[in-house]
């Protein structure tokens, strides 16, 4: 179902997606109650949900690489919210496990993520939100993060290759 109305390519969405991701990061970064990064947050949240995740799993789940999961684990153990250990069965893998003020940073971090979204959600019907929300998984799905890699790849190709 392609959207083909005239006014359809002029909402400039690229630019109003990207400026409500960084408006909404730095706020949330900026709230005094918050003692831990949107990034770290989305750690902490699926750490809630399976303690002891592969730093893998972990990385897929919020769509880091290996470099950028890395380094979200550095600075949240850093913090003292996690920990990292050497998985039983495999001593090249890693788990990440939650530490007690790491449970108590998701608590602070679950009551401020409920907080934004009603502030996100304010003024639209369930129905309105639920299409925004297919529409934001949908962008997921038309530019998944291999063909991403794959295509930067290919820009970044020499062209006298």
């Amino acid at each position: 179902m392609r959207n083909k109305e005239a006014g359809a390519g002029h909402h400039r969405l690229i630019y109003l997606l990207s400026v409500a991701q960084r408006r909404l990061q730095r706020w949330m970064a900026a709230q005094p109650s918050s003692e831990v990064t949107p990034a770290q947050a989305g750690l902490l949240f699926i750490l809630g949900k399976q303690d002891g995740v592969l730093m893998g799993e972990a990385g897929t789940a919020l769509d880091l690489g290996p470099a950028g999961i890395s380094g979200l684990v550095d600075r949240t153990a850093a913090a003292k919210l996690i920990e990292r250990r050497a998985d039983r069965e495999d001593g090249r893998a890693w788990r990440v496990w939650l530490t007690p003020k790491g449970r108590a940073a998701l608590a602070q971090a679950k009551a401020n993520a409920a907080q934004v979204n009603a502030a996100l959600t304010d003024g639209f019907t369930s129905a309105e939100i639920d299409i925004v929300a297919r529409w934001l998984t949908s962008i997921q799905d038309k530019f998944p993060r291999e063909l991403s890699r794959e295509l930067s790849r290919e820009l970044s190709r020499d062209p006298e290759e």
